[in-house]
């Protein structure tokens, strides 16, 4: 017997499309963008050749339009894991659910997803306007350990040596962070030659939860000196963002491909930062766009 999704669990519009982004299941491509600045939507459809649609809601500004060749839509999420749990599991729903029935259709879908943001570099080799394509994410945020199967798509081993590495112990690591690894193909053909390739820790805040230090305290003050020297199977923590994480997770979890690729914006270690950004994020646009 299908599974069957009642109105309290799957909201769906008068119009017919779903609750929060307001898409209806023909709007939806199979390659999408994901963008968290709902104005940063504007500028990666201002490269499609054709647009078939154009709907917002809230933070959610939804374009579908063809490229090359290819249909794509370019999607804003807002900032924060939280947001990304809304657009994952409503695109899914989309692709995977049919609203007339309320049933699973026949039929898997497969949807790509790459998420297109800035970032916080942590190493040397990650100075402003570096292009980082996140080859596992750990989430400081939690979200995924309230899914079933969360174990079976993280890399517990790399898990259990950060939190030693940390030395982090009762509310420290409370939600005990996750890490997933993103799909193989997916980042060879993002990343290319020419993006770094590491670890990008998902943060729940921008402030103490990155390390930076206004007026507050910090619980762990040497959190980011530990975190920039933490290393496992080769790999090192490059950058700190704030969604990669939950794309990662949900997105292994319903079987989609899915990765984030970020400009650095704002080297940690330096402490330097270039808030003159917005003039080169098209760049990294563009190579997605012929990439995805």
């Amino acid at each position: 017997m299908k599974k069957y999704y009642p109105e309290s669990e799957l909201i769906i519009n008068s119009d017919g499309s779903v609750f929060h982004l307001h898409l209806k299941p023909e709007f939806l491509a199979d390659k999408v963008i994901l963008v968290g600045d709902p104005g940063r939507v504007a500028l990666v459809a201002s490269h499609f050749d054709e647009k078939e649609c154009d709907v917002e809601s809230r933070e959610f500004h939804t374009i579908t339009g063809s490229y090359k060749g290819k249909r794509i839509t370019v999607l804003s999420t807002g900032i924060g894991c939280d947001n990304i749990d809304i657009v994952v599991n409503e695109l899914d729903a989309l692709a995977n659910i049919d609203f007339g029935t309320r049933t699973d259709k026949e039929e898997f879908r497969q949807l790509t997803m790459v998420r297109i943001g800035t970032c916080g570099g942590l190493q040397e080799n990650t100075p402003a306007g570096t292009f980082i394509c996140s080859k596992k994410s750990m989430g400081f945020d939690g979200l995924l350990n309230f899914y079933a199967g969360r174990n079976a798509v993280c890399d517990l081993q790399i898990e259990k040596a950060f939190l030693n590495h940390m030395g982090w112990t009762g509310n420290m690591c409370q939600p005990a962070p996750y890490v997933v690894e993103a799909d193989k193909e997916l980042v060879d053909r993002i990343a290319g030659e020419d993006m770094v390739r590491g670890i990008t820790i998902a943060c729940g805040g921008f402030f103490g939860p990155q390390g930076r230090q206004l007026r507050l305290p910090l619980a762990d003050p040497n959190q980011n000196r530990k975190i920039e020297e933490f290393e496992y199977d080769g790999d090192r923590i490059t950058n700190f963002e704030m969604e990669s994480s939950a794309l990662a997770g949900l997105s292994k979890l319903m079987g989609h491909k899915a990765t984030t690729c970020c400009m650095v914006i704002a080297n940690r270690r330096a402490q330097k930062a270039d808030t003159g950004y917005k003039s080169h994020i098209d760049d990294l646009i563009k190579t997605v766009l012929d990439r995805i």
